[in-house]
């Protein structure tokens, strides 16, 4: 075994507690296990005392691991400014991000927040970053509805940082022609660049983009369609994806046709991105509870020792 993997995620409860920083972690990315029993590892005191939609990633300029999430609460929000309503929720959310730094993954800062959209955003929603080797540039990319167009329809945004520190103005990286999209994650595998998001509308479903260039212009690989067609529309979300040890990539797609916490993700294996079939395959993976919106970090397996070892207070 030369790499693990660290699985940063929340998890769905009506309570506050859900709406923070949890860890998972797995010797192979199919067999999974709790860190710190379970519980959470950070905890929001700020914002809106509550983050989802996670995402980690490792930054050089500053030798630091990084997560961002969403600054929201369901658990006080729902139930106060957002009188139990999704559209307000999307248009008046948190145009801030929570962030976190870590130089080793065990000791972490405190919450900050840091601010990615103008007064034109609805809620930014489910960042995620991916590595512009090119320009040496970290891109942080989200989901945002916007008064351009009345807060209709979400579309994808992003932003550029070489520290996490330092943001450029945000901008348009795809619109879908017809419906709304949310849930961007994006690789790069032979130099092409693969964008996964959430489709709404009355065909909601994941889908599968391809560019030559990370800016895009991105197209729908109709091949992706075809391959998870019998995966029944409207229930899957949040789309994530690892490169495994021998190559080939996993996918997972956060399931929350049932209530409460009978939700989490489920697993999607392919040969590669470039080939755009995947296949369901649930037998092969055990989670110790229901992972939600997060994303996966590969690490070494010394790392994936002192996370399991480590004292959490």
């Amino acid at each position: 075994m030369n790499q693990a993997y660290l699985f940063v995620h929340f998890k769905e409860k009506s309570t506050p507690d859900g709406e923070q920083v949890y860890f998972g972690i797995s010797k192979d990315g199919f067999c999974w296990e709790p860190v710190n029993e379970g519980n959470p590892i950070l905890w929001c005191y700020y914002g809106e005392k509550g983050a989802r939609d996670f995402t980690i990633t490792y930054c050089k300029e500053t030798g630091k691991y990084i997560i961002l999430g969403t600054d929201l609460s369901l658990a006080y929000g729902m139930r106060g400014q957002y009188h139990n309503s999704w559209k307000e929720v999307s248009v008046n959310g948190s145009k801030c991000l929570s962030i976190w730094e870590s130089e080793d993954l065990l000791h972490w800062s405190e919450q900050r927040l840091v601010r990615v959209g103008d007064e034109k955003f609805g809620c930014v929603w489910a960042p995620d970053v991916i590595y512009d080797k090119e320009k040496q540039e970290y891109v942080l990319h989200w989901s945002s509805s916007h008064k351009d167009d009345n807060y209709e329809k979400k579309a994808i945004y992003c932003c550029r940082t070489k520290d996490f520190k330092e943001y450029t103005e945000p901008v348009l990286l795809y619109r879908h022609p017809e419906e709304e999209v949310i849930d961007s994650a994006i690789y790069e595998e032979n130099g092409a660049f693969y964008m996964f998001v959430r489709r709404g509308g009355s065909c909601c479903r994941n889908i599968l983009l391809r560019a030559e260039k990370l800016e895009g212009p991105y197209e729908q690989m109709p091949v992706f369609d075809d391959s998870t067609s019998d995966i029944q529309t409207g229930v899957y979300e949040a789309p994530t994806a690892v490169r495994l040890e021998d190559g080939r990539w996993c996918l997972f797609l956060d399931y929350f046709g049932v209530p409460g916490e009978g939700q989490g993700y489920v697993p999607f294996v392919a040969d590669s991105l470039e080939s755009g079939r995947f296949v369901r395959a649930d037998e092969r993976f055990s989670f110790p509870y229901g992972y939600k919106h997060g994303t996966i970090l590969t690490i070494t397996p010394m790392q994936y020792e002192a996370l399991s070892k480590h004292k959490w207070g």
